[in-house]
């Protein structure tokens, strides 16, 4: 098995997937309520921002801002992963069990990159509003309702049509789009 070595910036401010093990599930959308709560239990009890956030039906994309001298990513999505498997369950929502007593309503891992410069967390910020279109869930971004872009918009950093050709956002892995860019307010961020 590969060892996979994370990238670890105390205070840094990073992208993120994180899957279902089913990859046809729609628990997440089913369920966005309670995955609202595990994320504030968690973060009432380990900080951290979240800048941008969208939830699909079987996965969602994050950018998280640490605090200042903590690199701790990984034990906040376990416990993210592990509150909203317990409220599921509490629920009476059934959550079948791998060997060895563990459950397999999530994927092992997640997927992360650091952000390094503002050009960067405006193409992740991107992605992520744009991704239920990109998944052609909604035919524009303000029409998903699992999204930070309300947020966004309310705050006044886009306006609500916001909108670009999917085919032209930056994949998670940070390739350059080309020109055409989504123009953002200039005060924003």
């Amino acid at each position: 098995m590969v060892h996979y070595r994370r990238q670890r910036v105390p205070g840094g401010t990073y992208f993120f997937t994180v899957t279902l093990a089913d990859r046809s599930a729609t628990t997440l959308v089913d369920h966005a309520d309670e995955l609202r709560a595990a994320i504030r239990t968690v973060r009432q009890r380990h900080p951290f921002s979240i800048l941008a956030i969208v939830i699909l039906p079987d996965h969602l994309h994050a950018v998280l801002r640490l605090p200042e001298g903590d690199d701790r990513y990984s034990m906040r999505w376990r416990m993210i992963k592990r509150e909203f498997t317990v409220r599921l369950r509490a629920r009476g929502i059934r959550i079948d069990g791998r060997s060895g007593g563990e459950r397999r309503l999530w994927a092992r891992r997640f997927w992360e990159s650091t952000i390094r410069d503002a050009e960067s967390l405006s193409r992740r910020i991107d992605y992520v509003h744009l991704n239920p279109v990109r998944h052609g869930l909604v035919a524009r971004a303000a029409d998903w309702p699992h999204s930070s872009f309300h947020a966004f918009v309310a705050r006044g950093d886009l306006p609500i049509d916001w909108q670009e050709d999917p085919s032209q956002a930056t994949i998670p892995t940070g390739e350059p789009r080309s020109p055409g860019r989504a123009q953002r307010n200039p005060g924003a961020r």
